[in-house]
């Protein structure tokens, strides 16, 4: 394929390049810093200079391609307006720009976060009304509304938390067992899904080229769900390590998370803890169902958590991150 790749330095969009160029795929990555792009040309990728922002810069590295994955997105903003300009227009301008290539086919890394949460025992599987709880949710789930509106085929994937080589998200975590204590929020009992960085790779790479995904929106993850307290267990068993779970109760993970999101905001900067992810880390459960995504494009899942966890560790410590 002849593809596009949007957040190609970024931890799923590396990831996605990595599987792209191993089947030889021609891929040209949308890039804010080349200079920070050595890896990337290391590996045979075009490069376009630009943002989603930057319309001409979009359309250059459109042009000819089969499909675009965009990965790229904000994680983080001062305000919900921020999210908006971020992965809502940014988005949009980026369709636009398909849309004059004539691309084959939008495939869009959207977030769980998007669907917003599952019950208990219950995990979505695509077919439910949406209920963002949070400001980035919404932001995804209008990238999306505009995704399905914009006349190009496309596939949505909504991703659950996503972990392996390169995240550093779930390094907090590492640390945090390697010192033997890892704090949850809520009881311990809230149920997850997850999914390997490379796994996700060649979930968007089998939804971009097989026929029944077109229009169809995903949950790739693996079937395994296992909660909050247990993914910190898991984390320390990757490590040889017993951590204790530190249980915070709503009052005080609500207090929390206003001081750092306070603290940002006096600093001038943004950061995922903030009050409003409240909404977000006491929920029942963020699960998802794989079952469509497996049926309709034949792609499966190789990692569950312990071997997942396992490689990502390895990873950590041969690139000296622990």
């Amino acid at each position: 394929m002849k593809v596009l790749v949007t957040g190609a330095t970024g931890f799923v969009g590396s990831h996605l390049v990595e599987a792209l160029r191993r089947r030889a795929d021609d891929v040209t990555a949308l890039v804010r810093s080349p200079a920070k792009a050595g890896p990337l040309t290391a590996l045979g990728v075009q490069l376009v200079p630009g943002d989603l922002s930057d319309r001409e810069a979009l359309e250059r590295a459109a042009a000819g391609r089969d499909v675009v994955f965009h990965a790229a997105g904000v994680v983080a903003a001062r305000n919900e307006a921020e999210f908006l300009r971020a992965n809502r227009d940014g988005t949009a301008r980026l369709l636009d720009a398909a849309a004059r290539a004539r691309v084959g086919r939008f495939v869009f890394v959207s977030s769980m976060a998007a669907g917003g949460p599952s019950a208990a025992g219950r995990p979505l599987s695509g077919a439910e009304p949406p209920h963002p709880v949070t400001a980035y949710g919404r932001s995804k789930l209008a990238a999306e509304e505009l995704v399905r509106a914009g006349g190009i085929p496309w596939t949505i994937l909504r991703p659950p938390m996503v972990y392996g080589p390169r995240d550093r998200e779930v390094l907090k975590v590492f640390r945090l067992a390697r010192v033997g204590i890892a704090p949850v929020f809520g009881d311990g009992t809230q149920e997850l899904s997850a999914i390997h960085g490379a796994d996700l790779a060649r979930a968007l790479i089998a939804s971009g080229s097989a026929v029944p995904a077109a229009g169809r929106l995903y949950y790739p993850c693996h079937p395994e769900t296992f909660t909050s307290a247990g993914f910190v267990r898991a984390v320390g068993a990757a490590i040889g390590r017993q951590v204790r779970v530190i249980p915070l109760p709503h009052w005080l993970g609500t207090a929390a998370l206003s001081v750092t999101g306070a603290a940002a905001r006096l600093a001038g900067r943004p950061t995922i803890l903030t009050a409003d992810k409240v909404n977000e880390f006491f929920q029942p459960a963020w699960t998802g169902d794989p079952g469509p995504c497996t049926e309709e494009t034949g792609w499966t899942p190789e990692y569950d958590l312990r071997s997942g966890l396992a490689d990502t560790y390895r990873w950590y410590r041969s690139a000296r991150w622990l």
